[in-house]
């Protein structure tokens, strides 16, 4: 179905409130918890396989790229919020807003492709976990994994508090691991702190460099931060933004390094482990766990290794659903069943990895993983760059826009990443055509499709500086005014419910319930906003789009009563399916329901879901269904 409301993650949007008249601790703890969400990405299987590859192959000498790539992720997670608590909109929205609809459609294939590449690490993850646990066979634990999806919806039911706590219990898990590990394999020191100097032994390093910067710095961790922060319910004066901005980047800080820690960790790990004992072939997660018991000495290291590699697969693959909620109703403007957003999502995932474990074989697995967090990485410029735009634009910001120095900053690593992301495909590419027995198809299919990206990165670094007046795209798409018409006719009914969703629906609506009621007769107009926000955190939600529902309700309402009618307002949040029957069954005041329609079919029903059904079934009086 259309996407009618605004709010980015509507079922949870501002549903934790911030006191005002509390210390400061508790403030900073009420913000506390989406930078959490966010670092679970930044340690999650595709790290695993980057920094393993990392360590074994160059020992100590990529930490300095993990450190940078912290860095990067703190500025670039700090801008995100920032968009998300000032223009109360999430990424992929501004950027609807902002670019044309083919652009956008094009930024909405490339973060689909990016959140698919996420969850591929993740399957193979869990996957390789459950084998490593249990001995359960790769293909096994591949299917296996699509069972996670009721976690997920499990989760959201409990609300946006529980599941940050769910994942910091993952993320304790994860950590005490690693914390354990360090201390069977007693790395040297002095080449641990060589290792933050910068060096680059050689091609094959930058490949793993790119893939560290891939896996630490995720596309998709943009759009998800802009939309978790809004989940805070605080005050919006000057005072009060600045203060969200402040606490949520202490957020950022401790949760990004702590991911920092556990990614080191794991880089410490195989050097010390694997690269000190000239084992530089260990490239992947399972060789990793079969060594490290033999080699450090305690039977206690696998088990660990292997937990902690579960908890971090099933703690990422939450955060990506999210993700790819986010972009779809952002940029598409479409919501779906959130249960077949994560059955979509995981399939995406599910079919490469599959398929390259049977026909590859399981050893197969670890330079899939690698190769994941590259296609992230080379994902990056496309997502960074609008969100320097936008936190740059005044008009979106007014006079929370970064400064100089942050603009500069920001613009520094959106070069260094897309210029060796540009260096990678280039090598690619030539030695792809150098090697390849026909390389005219290289020239015919992937050259073009290179150049191509190019050109939209330079458009969508270009066309906002040089189209600053153009109109914006109005981000909650109802219909452009408010119509009511009156209809003579018999009245029948005292008390009519009616339940509005923002459409041409509501015109005929309306003033069906104006023939049967009259103006003698008490209309109460009910609408549900049903975001990912407001379904977290219900009537505690205060974001863009409940205060565009509030006030749309209040055109009906002084539209109605111009004309004599006698009109209350309810505004509830969560399931139109369950809150509509809610309304009517604890008023029992209602005499009839009337309830608009949009002719879905069968297989629209069960994608976007149905709410006629589900609510005549709960009710107990007569309910007038109009078709658009």
């Amino acid at each position: 179905m259309e996407h009618r409301n605004g709010n980015s993650l509507e079922e949870v949007h501002e549903s934790v409130a911030v006191g005002q008249n509390t210390s400061v601790w508790k403030k900073v703890l009420a913000f506390f918890g989406p930078a959490y969400m966010i670092s679970v990405g930044y340690m999650d299987p595709g790290n695993w396989a980057t920094d393993i590859a990392g360590g074994s192959q160059f020992g100590y000498s990529l930490l300095w790229v993990l450190l940078m790539s912290n860095i990067m992720a703190l500025l670039l997670q700090s801008l995100s919020a920032r968009l998300g608590i000032v223009s109360r909109r999430d990424l992929a929205q501004a950027s609807r807003e902002t670019y044309s609809k083919g652009i956008n459609y094009f930024l909405y294939g490339l973060a689909e492709i990016a959140i698919a590449a996420c969850d591929l690490a993740e399957v193979l993850g869990m996957a390789i976990g459950l084998k490593l646990l249990f001995d359960l066979p790769l293909l096994w634990g591949v299917s296996i994994t699509m069972f996670d999806t009721f976690l997920l919806l499990f989760l959201m039911n409990k609300g946006i508090k529980k599941m940050e706590a769910f994942i910091i219990g993952l993320i304790a898990i994860i950590g005490l691991s690693f914390l354990a590990e360090m201390f069977f394999a007693k790395p040297n020191v002095g080449e641990v702190v060589q290792g933050f100097i910068p060096n680059m032994p050689n091609g094959a390093a930058l490949y793993i460099a790119i893939g560290i910067i891939g896996a630490t710095v995720m596309p998709h961790n943009l759009y998800l931060h802009s939309s978790l922060v809004q989940t805070r319910k605080f005050d919006r004066s000057f005072k009060g933004i600045k203060q969200a901005i402040r606490y949520n980047f202490i957020d950022s800080v401790v949760a990004l390094n702590m991911a920092f820690f556990v990614n080191a960790a794991i880089l410490i790990l195989a050097a010390a482990t694997f690269y000190t004992a000239g084992r530089h072939d260990v490239a992947d997660i399972q060789d990793a766990h079969k060594l490290l018991e033999p080699m450090l000495g305690s039977g206690w290291a696998a088990p660990l290794f292997a937990l902690a590699l579960i908890a971090a697969g099933q703690s990422s693959t939450i955060t990506g659903t999210l993700a790819g909620q986010i972009v779809m109703e952002g940029y598409l403007n479409l919501r779906i069943q959130p249960w077949v957003r994560r059955i979509v999502t995981r399939l995406i995932a599910i079919a490469p990895a599959f398929l390259t474990i049977l026909y590859f074989g399981e050893e197969s697995t670890g330079k899939l993983l690698v190769f994941s967090q590259v296609v992230l990485s080379l994902q990056l410029g496309f997502a960074i760059i609008p969100l320097i735009h936008f936190v740059s634009d005044k008009t979106k910001m007014n006079e929370f826009a970064i400064g100089r120095f942050t603009k500069i900053a920001s613009w520094a690593i959106a070069l260094i990443i897309v210029s060796l992301n540009g260096k990678l495909v280039y090598d690619e590419i030539k030695t792809w055509v150098t090697e390849a027995e026909n390389p005219v198809y290289i020239w015919v299919f992937v050259v073009p499709v290179a150049v191509f990206a190019t050109g939209i990165l330079l458009y969508i670094i270009i066309d906002p500086f040089v189209r600053k007046t153009r109109a914006s795209v109005p981000h909650v798409p109802h219909i452009d005014e408010v119509i009511v018409q009156e209809q003579s006719g018999a009245i029948v009914y005292d008390n009519i419910a009616i339940a509005l969703d923002f459409s041409k629906t509501d015109v005929k609506s309306i003033a069906s319930a104006m023939q049967l009621g009259g103006k003698s007769a008490h209309y109460t107009l009910i609408h549900v906003v049903e975001t990912v926000g407001a379904m977290m955190y219900g009537d505690q939600a205060n974001d863009f789009e409940t205060k565009s529902d509030t006030n749309y309700l209040v055109k009906y309402k002084e539209a109605l009563e111009e004309k004599g009618y006698n009109v209350t307002t309810r505004l509830s949040f969560g399931s139109p399916k369950k809150q509509i029957p809610l309304i009517v069954n604890q008023s029992g005041n209602f005499d009839i329901l009337i309830l608009g329609a949009h002719g879905h079919n069968f297989i629209k029903d069960i994608i976007l879901g149905t709410t006629v059904d589900a609510v005549r079934h709960k009710v107990s009086i007569p309910v007038l269904i109009i078709k658009d």
